[in-house]
């Protein structure tokens, strides 16, 4: 398969799982809204809550790596410089969050 069109699939398919977690995301960020730290952090050392704001993170960082790639491969003539710059995006795209998720279960601690 063309490494084009597993990215446009991947890109797809990280859509799709995106959109019911972020609608998740917003409702549950609209009953937080006025909640003070206490509510807040513990809405976040849920279990569900924890998991399913985790995925939403992963899959979010996931699906703006490849988009920002596919704008790199557009517009970015010089290869050398377009590796280097898909390099570094997919080495922030796994560490935010994965420090992320690290800041989050080091709340229920």
């Amino acid at each position: 398969m063309i490494t084009a069109t597993k990215k446009w699939i991947f890109l797809k398919l990280s859509a799709v799982i995106m959109l019911p977690l972020m609608i998740w995301f917003v409702f549950q960020l609209v009953s937080i809204y006025d909640m003070g730290f206490e509510d807040i952090n513990s809405f976040f050392v849920k279990q569900p809550n924890k998991f399913l704001f985790s995925l939403f993170v992963i899959i979010t960082y996931f699906y703006s790596a490849l988009s920002i790639s596919e704008v790199f491969e557009d517009y970015i003539v010089n290869e050398k410089l377009k590796n280097v710059a898909n390099k570094i995006l997919y080495l922030f795209a796994i560490i935010m969050p994965i420090f992320t998720i690290f800041i989050l279960y080091k709340l229920s601690l």
